[in-house]
């Protein structure tokens, strides 16, 4: 490639990060949700390392899942925006996939595919986004009982679980656990922050998104397992120079030199995902040394001050975040979170695994 700028992904991160994560629940099903690309990491890639790991893989859309069925993944695969479309229920009857149903129009296209499709059922409990009523879920149970089997699960999602003073996710608990009493059907419940800070949400189903790819879900407060990041951003510097004593630094020349600075140029930009918005001050890490951003993020390059560094030359290796530089905490500069960031990777930028990368 032309410039160095890349995202590592660490696949041995990855595989100790499903470990450890089902070691929390091992008497559970553990599905890897891979949706959005792996949450920037790879589709393809995350659901080759971890087949033979997974129970299954999760992924919003049926295009998602078709993709992975045509590059050989043979893994049980749960789409869980169910079908958007009639058409998305002959897609999965034909690609074997399990489509999650939250609304009575999708019951009634799975009803009346060309063929049997593999159902779930999604109830909502408070979060208000998607999912069938409380209420209406044994009626439809009964209605469609015919399409419901030993595989059938019953699936909520988790609100508020990144926040552990409140108590709305045992709510939403105890309404799914006496709901799936009343239906006779498996549970899906915990996402990544009930799995690490909510034990009752364990369930036959537990569905591990962006801790398996090391990202603390309820950052700032430490995490509770030894997770590892699975993607490093990487840029080279690619220029150098002297600003004097007062003068400023990118566009708007938000930044200006108290001192007579040393300025490195990275390229690395907002069009590679790297957000726009990161403050003044943002770390990223040059020869093992936090670095501070200076000045606006460009669309391809941003600027560093390296004053502090010693011998510091073009084409020096840049961290933007990753195994020694917490993505959250570059998150928290651009006032988001790092599901954001992880996701917004943009597809110029090319995943390289860490075996291929030269040490």
């Amino acid at each position: 490639m032309s410039r160095q700028t890349r995202a590592i992904i660490h696949i041995d991160a990855l595989q100790h990060n499903l470990k450890a994560l089902k070691a929390l629940a091992p008497t559970s099903q553990s599905m890897a949700i891979i949706k959005a690309d792996a949450y920037g990491h790879g589709a393809l890639t995350i659901a080759q390392a971890l087949q033979h790991q997974a129970d299954a893989f999760a992924v919003a859309i049926t295009e998602e899942a078709v993709h992975l069925r045509k590059h050989g993944i043979a893994t049980p695969i749960i789409v869980l925006e169910g079908p958007h479309q009639p058409h998305d229920c002959d897609l999965a009857a034909q690609y074997q996939l399990t489509l999650v149903a939250h609304s009575e129009a999708q019951l009634d296209w799975i009803n009346t595919a060309n063929s049997p499709v593999q159902l779930w059922l999604k109830v909502d409990t408070g979060m208000h986004r998607l999912g069938l009523s409380i209420e209406r879920v044994p009626e439809l149970v009964q209605r469609y009982q015919h399409l419901l089997n030993e595989h059938s699960v019953l699936v909520t999602h988790m609100a508020c679980a990144d926040e552990l003073d409140n108590n709305f996710t045992e709510q939403q608990t105890s309404k799914v656990e006496a709901l799936a009493r009343k239906v006779n059907l498996p549970l899906s419940i915990a996402n990544s922050p009930a799995l690490l800070y909510w034990p009752e949400t364990y369930a036959q189903w537990n569905r591990l998104g962006v801790a398996l790819y090391g990202v603390n879900p309820a950052y700032p407060r430490p995490c509770n397992l030894a997770l590892q990041p699975v993607m490093t951003l990487q840029a080279s510097i690619i220029a150098m120079r002297q600003v004097p004593k007062g003068d400023g630094v990118g566009y708007g020349q938000i930044w200006r030199a108290k001192r007579d600075s040393k300025v490195a140029t990275v390229g690395i930009g907002y069009g590679d995902g790297y957000p726009r918005h990161c403050q003044n001050g943002t770390p990223v890490l040059v020869h093992g040394q936090r670095a501070p951003l200076a000045g606006r993020v460009s669309m391809d390059m941003l600027c560093i001050d390296v004053t502090d560094i010693e011998h510091v030359k073009v084409g020096d290796l840049v961290e933007l975040w990753g195994q020694n530089l917490s993505v959250n905490e570059i998150a928290a500069s651009a006032d988001t979170i790092a599901y954001e960031l992880i996701t917004r990777v943009s597809a110029r930028v090319p995943r390289v695994s860490d075996s291929h990368v030269q040490k």
